[in-house]
């Protein structure tokens, strides 16, 4: 069976050095916001060309603190409004309602998945203090339409980066396009932990300084707790790991662009409906999705061809029981895409025999027309 992500074989590739990163750390004595952590934050500060980073436990943990934040800086206030697609992960939506903002759900480009820019402003209300824009599949869903419209109605950009660490707009990464980015560190991410990690980066002195001490009870200082925090900090283990894998990112990510042009030349079943790409830079390829209108059908194929897929994400978050109040609503681009979608295997180090595969058995789908 090809697997769909080969998690072992990713990091096997770093094996001596991620050992040795693990092992400074055990020998350090020092596990909880040392070292480790403060050397990741500034690499990857740098990387992004933001002037802060801040290590958190998890991606969900990142988003939540950002509007946290806000709120504490009186910037948003309980029932503002933030932006955000309707076609993504539900954890976008679940950071804006556990802080008691109310999601505004806006329908997705139809080409990309990500939020259509073009819909936003019909969106917006004297409650509108926000966008979560979310990088969905490794595409950067901002834009400049996006900024002009922030701009003119006085509106924070947050970007949910868990998908596009590394991808490029218009000479910037992803990270430093909004006023503050999210972003998961998860083992499956292009830039993914050992276990659950996240962080948040931004250019806001302000921000990064309420945010690096809610993450930590509350305080900037050990016994002195300013806010209500939480306890959300990044590892020194997983720092120490992520400092390792940040170094192999750009090269990575050029692995899956390869694999994902092959892809994309080399699947031609006029049943498939392919990604569609503003520029090679901006899309870094987390997932490579298709579309078909027989998409179970095609799912079953593949799996007989011994190939592992996964649908992501097969409910909107608008159809889920967690947000029932929402289940009569009716967003038809998004239901269409999640009814439709299956995601291909894309890994870096991926076997070429493996990707031929892909396509053959894709290209020999017999599909009921």
């Amino acid at each position: 069976m090809i697997p769909f992500l080969d998690l072992k074989s990713i990091n096997m590739r770093h094996r001596e050095e991620l050992v040795s990163a693990v092992v400074e750390v055990i020998d350090s004595g020092q596990y909880i916001l040392g070292k480790k952590v403060a050397s990741f934050e500034q690499s990857f500060s740098r990387y992004c060309d933001v002037r802060h980073a801040i290590g958190t436990g998890n991606g969900l943990d990142a988003l939540t603190l950002i509007l946290r934040a806000y709120k504490e800086l009186g910037i948003f206030k309980e029932g503002d409004e933030i932006l955000v697609p309707a076609n993504t992960y539900i954890a976008s939506i679940l950071a804006i309602t556990e802080n008691r903002l109310k999601p505004v759900l806006v329908e997705p480009d139809e080409q990309t998945y990500n939020i259509n820019s073009d819909l936003l402003e019909a969106c917006i209300t004297s409650r509108t203090k926000g966008i979560l824009v979310v990088h969905l599949y490794g595409q950067i869903g901002f834009s400049r339409k996006m900024r002009e419209i922030a701009n003119t109605h006085g509106l924070k950009i947050i970007e949910d980066s868990a998908q596009a660490a590394g991808a490029v707009y218009e000479g910037r990464r992803s990270g430093a396009l909004g006023d503050a980015s999210g972003m998961s560190l998860y083992p499956s991410k292009n830039l993914g932990a050992l276990g659950d990690a996240g962080v948040i980066t931004t250019n806001d002195d302000n921000l990064a300084d309420v945010i690096r001490a809610i993450r930590n009870y509350g305080s900037h200082e050990k016994y002195h707790n300013r806010y209500k925090g939480v306890n959300s900090r990044l590892d020194e283990m997983q720092a120490a790991v992520l400092s390792v894998k940040l170094n192999f990112l750009d090269g990575e990510n050029a692995e899956r662009r390869k694999i994902a042009n092959r892809y994309c030349a080399e699947i031609t079943h006029p049943e498939l409906i392919l990604p569609q790409v503003g520029n090679e830079e901006s899309h870094v390829w987390h997932l490579f999705v298709v579309r078909c209108e027989q998409r179970d059908s095609l799912e079953k194929h593949l799996t007989e061809q011994g190939i592992q897929t996964l649908v992501h994400y097969p409910i909107p978050p608008h159809k889920q029981s967690a947000y029932r109040e929402w289940n009569d609503e009716s967003y038809p681009i998004t239901e269409e895409i999640h009814r439709t979608i299956l995601s291909l295997p894309l890994y870096p180090g991926m076997p070429e025999t493996d990707v031929t595969h892909v396509v053959e058995a894709c290209n020999s789908f017999k599909a009921n027309l």
